[in-house]
């Protein structure tokens, strides 16, 4: 069935049948949502190669270098995260240059009236956007592998390949089942608008028109490949040669023996003040390209930053909140209470994998850094400030929008757009979506219930999952689509297995991998969907390319990290790492130890009067009341529209991404990106408009393909670069991580 809708008919009909109109002026453009009549175009031509054989050639190399290049980096020092953007720039050439020297010769299926060919015309817009789809899939992550990941390299247990795939598979395509039920709520009604959408729509649109060369001016293509080259020579400096440019602390190479000031001038383990970076990876790894975030978001989240690293954190951690001075200045870490590093092989029992009350009872209760343990109090708050601020800016227009949405499906009153769709192409049968659910639910309890149980999770723990993720998806796609803002599950998740089901680690990621993930792909799936519904793309054709974009991403991740935890001695582990190496798994530290503290000790033992952290509860309370006085002054001063752009749940949320985010990471990201999108875009608005994302796809581009030579080259052999001072890809700031209580001994750190 998929080859027959890839393939356009010998005789295709003709343009001036009624049933395959081009609708321009027939249809009027009655799109309730003003933003989306100025962006969204009504014109359509069904008689355009959607699903071609350049579709499916670009889009599953797009799909599988960028799920190869971001699971590759993900475990790098600088983990950046390569976005579908990149892709949706640079494929447009390419697709210019298959048009132009495949051969047009079509060829004939015996006994059939289908034919094919590798060049049915000019590269167009319907094949762009199925392959930045396929782009997406492989942009998106595959949460699970985390799970892998600690299991392996951290917990140093063994793994079945099978249970560790399926387990990396079945939660991505969970997702694609919640999607298809609820499609008709959140893709046919004009009221769930997906604001992030327009961007891409734009951006299409841009990339389609023509771009002639002005004078003294570079094309979109000249000045990508210009950047691009640049990109990819400089980074064999930060990535090979010269590591330490990627973080430099000036305060570290003045006071070298001093703790304080390596404490507040650390880019990596302190404050950063007076640091700064030369290496593109630093400025977009963990936050995000810069390039690519509106300018008032940036605003909210360097406010966030400043206030919680250098007002908050200075005074929890030299009040000795918590016993903070025992512990490192900032550490994703877990510790007991003599300061070192948490043994979880004490309490852990080696047989069944699980907590051992009598030995954890024994040993010691576990310890955060200061700024750890309050970076899970601002993520309880973050999670009910983004109820309440939607409840109190957007809560009528949700209510209102959801119920006419509901009057809309249920009279079959559609806008422009709808109506071309349901018009010009097929829909997808409902049964195609259930029968993905159901195979991969059955999946699912096979991969939970066989294979000797490693993943811990019992059955009633993957319905309960389940039943979490179809709960939320609706109202957490209605929140999505009508304000931008996608409240996680995470915590919520973790919670509720962590009390039903403590001390089973893996049980506990898994149950919030089944639970969180699974929604959070049903809401990725359902905005493509509008894009494609958007840009006209046969919902066929959108759902083959989703459907195999997502199986060949979720396999080349799997594989990717599969190897790489096979073949790099001590991969995650970096007080056994080589010197320059860059394998220290930043994120999959931060996941393991959230594992111990959600999974091994659990939320009891952690967040309530038995733990040393109880008093984070009362961030919730902090987090549903930090909106109100700033939308109480919204409606008393609605002449100042800048109130409205006070966010909270950003603020809260600023520093949502330390550890394993360092300062250097914020402070050069914050730099970067109010210079383009506040500065430049308000002074210099038509050069930001060509060239702003042009340069973000680039920059990535260059960094992620000298990030692979290097290491095919020159590192998977074990050399990292020149043996010298500059190799280490830390700033020369140890003492930054010494514990300043008396009486604490840590090797290579001063007793106080």
């Amino acid at each position: 069935m998929a080859i027959e809708a890839a393939l356009p008919p010998s005789q295709p009909a003709s343009k001036n049948d009624a049933a395959f109109s081009i609708h321009t002026e027939n249809e009027t453009n009655d799109h309730p949502i003003e933003q989306v009549r100025l962006t969204v175009t009504t014109e359509d031509d069904p008689t355009t190669p959607a699903l071609t054989f350049r579709t499916w050639v670009i889009g599953i190399t797009s799909c599988v270098l960028l799920s190869f290049l971001n699971q590759f980096f993900g475990y790098r020092y600088n983990s950046i995260s390569i976005q579908a953007l990149s892709a949706q720039i640079a494929v447009l050439p390419i697709g210019r240059f298959m048009a132009t020297v495949l051969p047009t010769r079509k060829f004939k299926f015996p006994f059939t009236n289908w034919s094919f060919t590798m060049n049915p015309g000019p590269f167009n817009l319907k094949e762009h956007v199925l392959i930045t789809i396929f782009a997406n899939c492989g942009a998106g992550g595959v949460y699970a592998i985390e799970i892998v990941t600690i299991v392996k390299a951290l917990y140093h247990r063994s793994l079945n390949i099978y249970v560790a795939f399926l387990l990396s598979l079945t939660t991505q395509m969970l997702g694609y089942g919640w999607a298809g039920i609820f499609r008709k709520h959140l893709v046919d009604s004009p009221y769930m608008w997906w604001p992030a959408n327009l961007v891409q729509v734009s951006l299409f649109r841009t990339l389609h028109e023509k771009d002639a060369r002005k004078k003294k001016s570079l094309t979109r293509l000249q000045f990508f490949l210009i950047v691009l080259i640049c990109s990819f020579a400089y980074y064999i400096v930060p990535g090979y040669l010269f590591p330490s440019i990627g973080a430099i602390s000036i305060a570290c190479y003045i006071w070298k023996d001093s703790v304080l000031a390596q404490q507040l001038g650390s880019g990596v383990f302190g404050l950063g003040i007076g640091s700064l970076t030369f290496d593109w990876s630093a400025i977009s790894s963990f936050v995000g390209n810069p390039l690519a975030n509106p300018g008032f978001a940036i605003v909210n989240t360097m406010v966030g930053f400043f206030l919680i690293l250098y007002v908050l954190q200075p005074i929890f951690y030299w009040s000795n909140l918590f016993e903070a001075k025992r512990f490192p200045f900032i550490s994703s870490k877990t510790f007991d209470y003599t300061g070192h590093r948490y043994n979880v092989s004490r309490i852990v029992d080696g047989h069944t994998f699980s907590l051992d009350i009598a030995a954890y009872d024994s040993y010691s209760k576990i310890y955060l850094s200061v700024f750890f343990a309050f970076t899970y109090g601002l993520g309880f708050a973050t999670l009910t400030a983004t109820i309440s601020h939607v409840a109190l800016f957007y809560g009528k227009t949700i209510w209102g929008s959801w119920k006419q949405t509901t009057s809309a499906v249920q009279s079959q009153h559609y806008d422009v757009h709808t109506r071309i769709m349901k018009k010009n192409y097929p829909e997808v049968p409902q049964w195609w979506f259930i029968a993905i659910l159901s195979s991969m639910f059955a999946l699912s309890l096979y991969a939970c219930e066989s294979f000797g149980k490693q993943l811990q999770l019992p059955w009633w723990g993957l319905i309960l999952a389940c039943a979490i993720a179809f709960v939320f998806t609706l109202p957490i796609g209605i929140i999505t689509a009508t304000t931008n803002t996608q409240p996680g599950l995470n915590i919520i998740t973790e919670l509720i297995i962590g009390y039903l089901y403590p001390g089973k680690p893996l049980a506990n990621v898994a149950f919030k991998t089944y639970g969180y993930i699974s929604m959070t792909q049903a809401v990725s799936f359902v905005q493509d969907f509008k894009l494609g519904h958007y840009m006209k793309i046969p919902p066929k054709s959108m759902f083959y390319a989703q459907l195999v974009g997502t199986v060949i991403s979720a396999s080349v991740y799997f594989a990717t990290a599969w190897y790489l935890l096979s073949s790099i001695d001590n991969i995650c582990d970096s007080s056994k790492l080589p010197d320059g190496s860059p394998w220290t798994c930043p994120g999959s530290n931060v996941f393991y130890s959230a594992s111990i503290i959600w999974g091994v000790v659990g939320p009891m033992r952690m967040f309530t009067k038995h733990g040393n952290y109880g008093t984070m509860n009362y961030f919730f309370l902090i987090g549903l009341l930090a909106p109100v006085p700033v939308w109480l002054l919204s409606r008393k001063y609605p002449e100042k529209k800048w109130i409205k752009l006070i966010n909270m749940p950003v603020l809260l949320g600023a520093t949502g991404s330390m550890p394993p985010a360092r300062a250097i990471n914020y402070l050069s990201w914050g730099a970067v990106g109010l210079f383009f999108n506040v500065y430049i875009f308000r002074k210099h608005k038509a050069w930001w408009a060509r060239y702003n994302y042009i340069m973000a796809a680039a920059l990535d581009a260059g960094v992620a393909f000298m990030g692979i030579l290097l290491f095919f080259a020159v590192q998977s052999g074990n050399v990292f670069g020149p043996n010298w001072w500059g190799l280490d890809v830390e700033d020369h700031c140890s003492l930054g991580t010494c514990p300043t209580a008396p009486g604490i001994v840590v090797d290579g750190c001063p007793v106080f």
